[in-house]
């Protein structure tokens, strides 16, 4: 294989990245754990808090805090899985590339 081809290969490869990252960055994964739901934007930025508190009395603050901790967590683990999922297979592909 020549240099040329190589190169037009690792473009190709960088196009589809690039896309596959566009694609997680746009896509809203949302975290759940009792009363709370988390919605976080592939970018693990925090969009959207919900609290269902109709049947929270106000000593149960500390526990709702641990709650939306763990949605907020679970929200950002499903990013990393896409993430691997669509980048994963490029990476795979070229060991010490990235």
């Amino acid at each position: 294989m020549n240099i040329q081809a190589l190169m037009k290969q690792a473009q190709s490869i960088q196009k589809d990245m690039m896309k596959a990252k566009e694609e997680i960055d746009n896509t809203t994964f949302t975290g759940e754990n009792g009363f709370v739901k988390v919605e976080v934007k592939g970018t693990k930025e925090v969009v959207k808090v919900e609290i269902d508190n109709s049947e929270l009395s106000n000593d149960d603050i500390e526990m709702l805090q641990d709650m939306i901790v763990i949605a907020i967590n679970d929200a950002f683990k499903k990013v990393d899985k896409m993430t691997e999922s669509k980048l994963g297979k490029f990476t795979n592909a070229m060991p010490g590339m990235f």
